[in-house]
């Protein structure tokens, strides 16, 4: 077992696609079984995901069918991983430095702006129109596992140009669903939902490190917002940014604390237990959670979230449809056009006036082949669309389809174009001419 199954899985999970690989095989099952040509595979599909599961303690009911439960509660971790991201990226990453960080920000602005104006203008205003939101968003996951396709031919700034511009589009697409994709406001509990917030945030100035207290906090902030009509994974989010991304202590304490219990060369159980403690708050929480929940979220809520919406009947022509929907066909044109035009555009405006310059040995065809790849809009996208079209379930399975199509023409256009594109010191030339030298 250990040889056979252990060491190739561990050696698989090392890998960069991996998370990718597993969350396309995820959306590919979902597809499969919802168009099984067996009798009642695919119904039993859709029976399954709509199957409610409900919760009652005394008085207090919740009931939501399974992949409201996976959309509303399972992807709150998702979005709680990003948000550590977010943070850890703002105190100790490229969002940092405004100057390192500034490119990759207009990047995602223009990816975000076109996209939805693309979209506008192919679907128009009214039902339709609500889905612009959908091609705005960049799936990290798909983007990182398709560069770790192409090996060691992108420098690894490309690649962080590219994550940042995916974790600053992770940004606006939670402003997005915050701001436009929120239903009946209830005022009280968000009220509630912004005191509990408040709470953490005063237990963090204390120095309160108990992971079950926020585990219950944070609970009760989820259920807030699932009240309050805001959508509750955002709940992830804003517990994701309140995370300390300081250690409790400094590095030192445990080296001088190892020093002095290992002059007899023996550890008894109490200092090792202070040894653990101490090694444990040397470390960021940020970085802690991060380590911990990544692997569950890549392999875990994203593949079972993929697995409950991906699922489409393309039974009846729905896949022939797909050019005929303006609703699929804006999803594709602003995936696949919009994303890496606006990227490019916002990247030369930013160099031409002074604001940014090229990531080093980064040239501009592999800036727009990062803009395509930048098109691959799968989980947050999905997101957006089961949101977008509430009283029409044709539409969502017009846009489901949409972004489905968008993403693989994306992934392999953005391949094709960085494989092409000069790699290297043959690329640097190229880098710093739209700035003038």
């Amino acid at each position: 077992m250990a040889r056979y199954v252990a060491l190739p899985l561990r050696e698989f999970l090392r890998v960069e696609a991996a998370g990718s690989i597993v969350l396309f095989a995820a959306a590919a099952l979902a597809l499969l079984w919802a168009n099984a040509p067996v009798d009642g595979w695919s119904q039993a599909y859709f029976d399954f995901w709509h199957t409610h599961v409900s919760f009652e303690i005394g008085g207090w009911h919740v009931e939501e069918s399974l992949q409201h439960w996976v959309n509303d509660a399972l992807m709150v971790i998702f979005f709680f991983v990003v948000g550590l991201e977010i943070k850890y990226e703002l105190v100790n990453g490229d969002l940092r430095d405004p100057r390192t960080a500034a490119l990759p920000i207009v990047a995602a602005i223009g990816g975000m702006a076109a996209p939805a104006l693309i979209y506008l203008a192919i679907a128009g205003g009214g039902e339709t129109g609500s889905g612009w939101g959908i091609p705005m968003a960049t799936d990290i996951a798909f983007a990182v596992g398709v560069l770790g396709l192409l090996g060691r031919r992108l420098p690894s700034t490309a690649r962080l140009f590219l994550l940042t511009l995916a974790i600053v589009d992770d940004i606006g697409a939670i402003v997005v669903i915050a701001v436009f994709y929120t239903a009946d406001l209830s005022l009280e509990w968000l009220a509630l939902s912004l005191v509990l917030l408040a709470v953490v945030a005063v237990l963090r100035v204390l120095r309160v490190w108990s992971i079950p207290v926020y585990v219950v906090l944070g609970t009760a902030t989820w259920y807030a917002l699932l009240e309050s009509g805001v959508h509750a994974t955002l709940a992830g989010v804003a517990l994701g940014l309140l995370t300390p991304a300081t250690p409790l202590l400094e590095e030192k304490v445990a080296r001088g604390f190892a020093l002095e219990a290992l002059r007899d060369r023996h550890l008894d159980p109490e200092e090792l237990a202070r040894l653990r403690f101490l090694l444990t708050e040397s470390v960021p929480m940020v970085e802690r959670l991060q380590s911990r929940l990544h692997p569950f979220s890549a392999y875990v809520v994203l593949p079972v979230f993929a697995l409950a919406n991906a699922g489409v009947d393309l039974g009846g022509g729905a896949l022939g449809d797909v050019f005929s929907s303006t609703v699929a066909l804006g999803i594709v044109a602003g995936l696949v056009l919009g994303k890496p035009l606006g990227i490019a555009l916002a990247c030369f405006v930013a160099v031409r006036v002074g604001i940014a310059r090229l990531p080093d040995r980064t040239s501009w065809t592999q800036i727009v082949g990062l803009g395509a790849v930048g098109g691959i809009g799968f989980t947050v996208s999905l997101f957006i669309a089961g949101l977008s079209f509430p009283g029409s379930a044709a539409l969502t399975d017009e846009a489901k389809v949409g972004i489905l199509l968008a993403s693989l023409i994306a992934a392999a256009v953005g391949v094709a174009v960085l494989r092409l594109a000069p790699s290297g010191a043959e690329g640097a030339g190229e880098t710093d001419s739209p700035a003038g030298g």
